[in-house]
Parts: structure tokens; sequence; C-alpha cells
């Protein structure tokens, strides 16, 4: 069992704002690709669901999906509402929530992780973005074109990110003394 340590006032509204920057700031460095853009979404929405823990990082994506839903342009490209979230990205966006849930369960984060096994950890959430994505694109595009435009072209990209995930996390730990929500560094 976790220990929680109770929020000072207005750091989850701090943390919402400053994960909600973070995603979208993410969103608009973009390479336009049909039918999946290549982003930093996936290594902004692990990073804000390690630094800010499986709920909070969780709800910061929600609310990222509601403003998109509600119009706002915080999507790749400045794109928003319904049309967005159930187009050929739509399984990669409504994944983010559970990906940053799991990232803020991290035992390698909240513990003594190096940097093999965070890397290892954000491999497979990003695996299971991917595999989201795939499940949404194949039902529109078929199996093998889904991967081959949605999957095959960003697995090098999300190698690049997990690493740089794990080695945004390790210096947050060991130059700040930044640690996981709810554990001492």
């Amino acid at each position: 069992m976790v220990a929680r340590t109770p929020l000072p006032p207005g750091s989850a509204l701090l943390a919402i704002a400053l994960g909600l920057a973070a995603l979208i700031a993410a969103s608009y460095a973009s390479v336009p690709m049909y039918p999946v853009p290549m982003t930093l979404q996936t290594l902004a929405v692990l990073l804000v669901g390690a630094l800010a823990g499986p709920r909070l990082g969780a709800a910061i994506a929600l609310v990222w999906l509601a403003l998109a839903l509600m119009g706002a342009p915080v999507l790749s490209g400045g794109k928003a509402g319904l049309a967005a979230l159930t187009g050929g990205t739509a399984g990669f966006l409504l994944s983010f929530p559970l990906a940053a849930y799991l990232a803020g369960l991290l035992p390698a984060w909240r513990g003594a992780g190096g940097f093999a096994r965070l890397m290892a950890a954000f491999l497979l959430l990003h695996g299971l973005i991917l595999l989201a994505g795939w499940g949404r694109l194949s039902l529109m595009i078929g199996a093998e074109a889904a991967f081959t435009a949605g999957v095959g072209p960003f697995l090098p990209g999300a190698a690049v990110k997990s690493a740089l995930a794990a080695l945004i996390l390790i210096l947050l730990r060991t130059r700040t003394g930044i640690a996981a929500p709810g554990r001492e560094a």
C-alpha cells in the first residue's frame, strides 16, 4: 500500500494546468502523416501520469480529451470535436487516460528503478497505446494497413520517447529530489 501524502492547497490545480499545458504543447509538436500524425503526445501523457500519479494523471488526460470534445483545438494540428475523437486516431487518444494511470503506478519510478526498468515499462505503455490505436484504425482500413500506417512508423519513436521519459524521471529524482507521488525521494 502506498502512503498518501496530502497535496498542498492548490497543487492539484497547478498539476492539472501544467499537465494540460504539456499535453497541448506535445500535440502541436507534430509531423503531419496520414492517417496518424507523429507527435510528442505519448511522451507527455506518460510523464504526466508518472509525475502526477495514477488518478490525477488519468484525470488530466480526461480533461484534455473533454476540452477536445468541446471544440478546443488541443489535439495535433489544432483538431478538435467529436470527429477528431472518433476518427483514425481515436484508439490512440482514448487510451491516454489508462496509459497515464498505469504510468502513475510504475514501481520502477516509485522505488529503486534504474534506466532499463523505466524504459522497459514505458515501452510496454507505448505498446498499449499503439495496440489501442491499431485496433481502432484496423476497423477503418484493415489490420495490415493499420499496422503499416499506424504502428510500424511509430515503433522507433516509441523507443526514443520511452528512453527520454526514463531519463527525465531519473534526472528529476536524482537532481531535484522530486519523487513519485506519495513517496519520499
